[in-house]
């Protein structure tokens, strides 16, 4: 990234150390099933399959599905080719064993004891059942069958060492008109997951939002190890005051045929979780999480802490190539990079963002330390940015007759 934004950089490391983050990973990384290195765990399946998964979507002997796999397909956004005017959409799908290898109950003592829950505590089983995902063996190298609106049969993958695969897929240019297409894995008899996925298909002009998740509309305390844990593995996915009712507003104000990206540095173990959530509180959009360290639990800590500038940015350039002539609307959080990412994709991207709004988060277990909130941050990160295009906020209503007053100055 460009050095304007090595900023937030410096306030992370800061936040890492006096938080303690280095001490709680080492801590999760003692428990024997996880592994900290930035690699997968592999599963102990065939040494073939094994070493043609290095091979990516070229590995000429993809594994199929099988029934005692799971398999989790990722709703995504379709955009006209800009050379072609055809539709087409990046597909995400992973591929896991339905059964650990490890044994469960150490990771959730693990993660219990890093909380400080006691053995007789009920909520030992909500850690068992959201830490699976970051149990469960990966399946590299495995293709992935399905139906995409009742009639286009498609082949996914085979997926890489991390068992995701991405692909961009051709559609048809008939959907019957319909925002939002089905699609499902064609799977056998006792294969489980998230077998349905929903395509929004949004034309090349109107308006968009990029969203943060974590801190942003969903606290997650993405400052403090502990609160981390906590937030994931025990208590119920809470969303930050105001946000749901200011994303309604949004999403009346630009109209629901606008695409909604929601851009988090959480891993893809957390899609599930994530999805729920998004579904109980805010409009329809595609979630885009982080696949390195991927079956890692000290990996969660990491990557909501390190790197998040340049991971945002990349993923924001994906999205500008599939959509250059919308009007973005970019939404985050003062804990982590947000401010400087945004800034930067606007000076990359003249006329693209159209607004960026910044939730100034107060809470010290998010924000780790108040040198975030300093004015002088927020100056130097939209640098270059118009000041009316740009906005700190703490009550979310606040930003309802600035968003008003932005799209009506481009209608």
């Amino acid at each position: 990234m460009s050095r304007r934004s090595r900023y937030p950089d410096s306030m992370q490391a800061r936040t890492r150390t006096e938080r303690g983050f280095v001490k709680t990973e080492s801590d999760l990384s003692n428990y024997s099933g996880s592994d900290s290195s930035s690699l997968p765990k592999l599963p102990t399946n065939s040494k073939l399959n094994d070493i043609l998964s290095y091979f990516g979507s070229r590995n000429p002997l993809p594994r199929s599905v099988s029934k005692k796999d799971t398999v989790w397909l990722f709703d995504n956004t379709a955009y006209r080719n800009s050379k072609t005017g055809r539709w087409e959409a990046e597909f995400v799908s992973a591929v896991f064993a339905q059964h650990p290898s490890c044994v469960v109950i150490d990771a959730v003592t693990t993660v219990a004891k890093e909380i400080g829950l006691e053995d007789s505590n009920p909520e030992h089983a909500t850690i068992e059942e959201r830490i699976l995902p970051f149990l469960q063996d990966i399946r590299p190298g495995t293709q992935v069958k399905a139906l995409h609106a009742g009639n286009l049969s498609l082949s996914l993958g085979p997926g890489g060492r991390n068992g995701i695969s991405n692909d961009i897929k051709k559609l048809k240019n008939s959907h019957d008109g319909s925002l939002l297409v089905p699609s499902f894995a064609k799977v056998p008899v006792g294969a489980n997951g998230l077998l349905e996925m929903r395509t929004f298909f949004a034309e090349p002009d109107g308006w968009g939002v990029i969203s943060d998740i974590d801190d942003t509309i969903k606290i997650t305390m993405t400052s403090d190890p502990i609160g981390i844990l906590r937030s994931t593995f025990v208590d119920s996915p809470t969303p930050c005051p105001g946000m749901p009712e200011l994303y309604e507003f949004l999403h009346a104000t630009i109209k629901e045929t606008s695409p909604f990206f929601y851009l988090s540095a959480s891993p893809y173990n957390l899609y599930p979780f994530l999805r729920e959530f998004r579904n109980d509180y805010y409009p329809p959009g595609t979630i885009i999480l982080r696949d390195s360290s991927f079956m890692s639990l000290p990996g969660l800590l990491s990557q909501l802490t390190l790197g998040t500038g340049e991971y945002k940015v990349d993923r924001m350039k994906k999205i500008h190539s599939w959509l250059p002539k919308r009007n973005m609307i970019c939404i985050g959080d003062s804990t982590q990079a947000d401010p400087e990412s945004y800034g930067e994709i606007y000076r990359a991207f003249p006329g693209w963002v159209k607004l960026i709004l910044i939730r100034k988060v107060i809470d010290i277990a998010s924000i780790g330390i108040e040198a975030k909130n300093e004015p002088e941050r927020f100056e130097e990160a939209f640098n270059d940015v118009p000041r009316d295009r740009w906005h700190v906020f703490e009550d979310p209503a606040e930003c309802k007759s600035i968003i008003q007053r932005v799209v009506e100055s481009e209608s």
